[in-house]
């Protein structure tokens, strides 16, 4: 947060540098771009008591205004939909999830959302979740697309929300996934640097495209053999669908990822072999480093076993350790 910022429950204003009205939000309340951009889509920052379009000009010396906390919204109903869960304490749960599942509300899953089975868990514990981050994203601080199983993190608090939000901006969270793609990677270990934007040819895809926003994956073969190829997958940025179009754009699309090219996978499995499987950061409470993993669940273990792959690097249950303070 900047020098010249106040907080007033949860309005944080401060004088506004000169440049973009999203970067003005940014420093002003000390969030990440992504996020100031999030608060200025849904009203919830202004400037000399106006609203503003992200890409604004401002002269400098303006006063921001910007609110964090967002009102619950009164259309999301809370259902008792079962999660497992790998980690939770006072500040935060990592969710196992399950492939299928919907992570926040949208055109045509306005309902039966992780969104929604989080507002169940809280309401039946009598807990909160983290409000910062918009009104249909009560916890939510990262998401995985609907096919995609695994860890992923909820915040019970505004606080938590947050750090969380921070270590992401900052990208301090480590996350390792596991795919099962189509064909022989170039090398052991690689770095896949590439720009991802809108696919023009298809505008329901993501692509490497020229003008695109930075992205960085990097890989390592487990194992590989008869045409497939096990791959650990870290990516460094967290642009939409970016390990899929990386992997696509390499030649090698993720098994059972049709609308990537990677077809029916082994064993006839179809949805993309693709779980996040380990996730690594600070934990809000007390700052000591969380490591959290996942197995692969039954769908991705017997499709693998079906392309006679295996590696001793896979998670075994799904659980979490806490190590010691952060640096």
């Amino acid at each position: 947060m900047t020098d010249a910022a106040t907080v007033g429950g949860s309005v944080v204003t401060g004088s506004a540098p000169a440049g973009r009205f999203d970067l003005a939000v940014s420093a002003v309340a000390g969030i990440s771009r992504a996020h100031a951009q999030r608060l200025v889509s849904d009203g919830r920052a202004r400037v000399d008591g106006r609203v503003a379009r992200a890409a604004d000009r401002l002269r400098g010396g303006e006063e921001i205004s910007v609110e964090l906390s967002a009102p619950p919204d009164e259309t999301l109903q809370p259902e008792s939909i079962p999660l497992r869960i790998a980690y939770e304490d006072a500040s935060m749960l990592i969710v196992d999830k399950p492939a299928g599942l919907v992570v926040h509300p949208s055109a045509g899953h306005a309902s039966g959302t992780l969104v929604n089975a989080l507002l169940g868990r809280a309401r039946d514990r009598g807990e909160p979740l983290g409000s910062i981050a918009g009104v249909e994203r009560p916890g939510i601080v990262h998401r995985l697309d609907k096919e995609t199983s695994g860890l992923l993190l909820v915040a019970k608090n505004d606080a938590a929300q947050a750090s969380l939000m921070r270590q992401f901006g900052s990208r301090s969270v480590d996350k390792e996934y596991v795919a099962l793609v189509r064909g022989v990677a170039p090398a052991p270990r690689g770095r896949i640097e590439a720009p991802i934007g809108r696919d023009p040819r298809d505008r329901q895809r993501m692509a490497v495209v020229a003008g695109g926003r930075e992205a960085v994956t990097e890989y390592e073969v487990l194992d590989e053999g008869g045409g497939y190829t096990l791959l650990a997958l870290r990516p460094r940025t967290g642009r939409t669908h970016q390990l899929r179009a990386h992997l696509a754009y390499l030649g090698l699309p993720i098994a059972g990822d049709q609308r990537y090219g990677g077809g029916i996978g082994p064993g006839g499995l179809g949805r993309q072999f693709l779980h996040a499987a380990r996730l690594t950061l600070d934990r809000p409470l007390d700052g000591r480093r969380l490591r959290a993993w996942s197995e692969l669940p039954a769908d991705l273990a017997e499709a693998l076993a079906s392309a006679g792959l295996d590696s001793d690097r896979l998670p075994e249950g799904v659980g979490a350790e806490v190590g010691e303070d952060a640096e």
